[in-house]
């Protein structure tokens, strides 16, 4: 039983093993999931996959196994769900049905399928040509036609598509695309990497309470290491200009990190670090804090990231007066690199897709004061950031 379905768990490269499908064999036996395919389709992923980053190839695998799904990701695109949203429903008489011309085969459907994504630019609904809802168009959703794909529909209606391209509800959850609402607790999971070595203990109240009640009352009272990490985390963000398209992401990956550190300080600063930075925007001009303040405030076994797109003038960086919104006596390279003396292990976060680097000068000379410790904010880069930060006198 489901030998199968963990082959082709396996074609799809899930990382499964032989244990976790007697696992699942055992949670079947005692009918956590029964009948229901939507309860095994939970009960599957939960047991079978040990890192959200392989739901996507979890969702394909199980698509491809329960409803003969075995391309997903038809041509590589991906349709928007405005094109599928719901609102009416077509339903032909059969004389009507029997009028609409079939494409003739499920080649040239695929055919017709592929022609119609690379030309269509908005949504269509109560048509008879593009991907849309309602009507009698092959492609699409909630309409009717003799034979077509379905896409992005829950459950059959006329059981008369010759293909099924299900909706992937964890399609962003892959380890090299950019941090996002679906994926921000993964993040969480790989800044979970630091150590949690030296953290102290604090009460544990549950167990404390369960373990005295089981004793009729004598207090038997149990510890556990505290929820937060112990590591102390300084972060400084770049903000304004460039950076604004990235709001939002670094909001979370903000967000992520407030929740999961307990020892958290962070600063403001635009383009380059100068001689002082900033708590508050709204009070920049009036409330700045010293770059030498910071040094001399936090030691050194704080651990530094630095959050920004480097895209600025190259002199911003290299030479004295190039801020662009003040007279810095000193370069922003000289305080940068007092940060990087202090404080050894460092990192720093870039939003901008990484094709895009090479084009800015300005992010080769910090990835080179940086000492090439600069990483996309990706999954996968900021787990390498993380490793990197977690290594000893880095």
């Amino acid at each position: 039983m489901l030998i199968d379905f963990f082959f082709t768990l396996r074609k799809y490269r899930v990382k499964t093993t032989v244990r976790e499908l007697l696992d699942l064999l055992r949670a079947m036996q005692h009918h956590v999931a029964y009948a229901d395919m939507e309860d095994f389709y939970y009960l599957a992923r939960t047991v079978m996959v040990k890192d959200e980053t392989q739901y996507d190839r979890f969702d394909r695998a199980f698509a491809d196994y329960f409803d003969g799904v075995q391309a997903v990701d038809l041509f590589g695109k991906d349709i928007p769900e405005d094109w599928l949203r719901r609102e009416i429903e077509k339903n032909l008489s059969d004389q009507e049905r029997a009028a609409i011309e079939k494409l003739g085969g499920l080649d040239a459907l695929m055919d017709t399928l592929k022609k119609r994504l690379e030309e269509q630019e908005k949504r269509h609904q109560g048509g008879n040509k593009w991907v849309g809802t309602g009507g009698t168009s092959p492609f699409g959703a909630y309409g009717d036609n003799p034979e077509g794909v379905r896409i992005g529909q829950h459950a059959n209606r006329k059981f008369s598509a010759a293909k099924v391209w299900d909706k992937r509800e964890f399609k962003n959850l892959s380890s090299d695309v950019e941090l996002g609402t679906r994926n921000i607790k993964m993040a969480l999971r790989k800044l979970r990497k630091f150590a949690r070595t030296g953290a102290s203990m604090e009460l544990d109240v549950n167990q404390t309470i369960s373990q005295t009640a089981r004793k009729g009352g004598l207090l038997d009272i149990h510890m556990a290491p505290e929820r937060h990490n112990a590591v102390k985390v300084l972060m400084f963000f770049d903000v304004g200009g460039s950076m604004d398209p990235f709001i939002r992401q670094i909001q979370e990956l903000f967000s992520a990190v407030h929740s999961e550190f307990k020892h958290l300080e962070y600063f403001y600063f635009h383009n380059c670090v100068y001689e002082e930075v900033w708590k508050d925007n709204r009070r920049r001009d009036s409330e700045r804090i010293p770059v030498w303040d910071i040094i001399h405030r936090f030691g050194p076994d704080y651990k530094v990231i630095f959050v920004g797109d480097a895209t600025m003038g190259p002199y911003e960086i290299t030479y004295p007066g190039g801020s662009v919104e003040h007279f810095n006596e000193e370069s922003g390279a000289t305080w940068l690199q007092r940060l990087l003396h202090h404080f050894g292990s460092a990192v720093w976060l870039n939003p901008q897709p990484k094709g895009y680097w090479p084009y800015y000068h300005s992010v080769s000379v910090i990835e080179e004061l940086m000492q090439q410790r600069m990483y996309p904010m990706t999954l996968d880069g900021l787990a390498e950031a993380i490793s990197r930060l977690s290594r000893p006198g880095l």
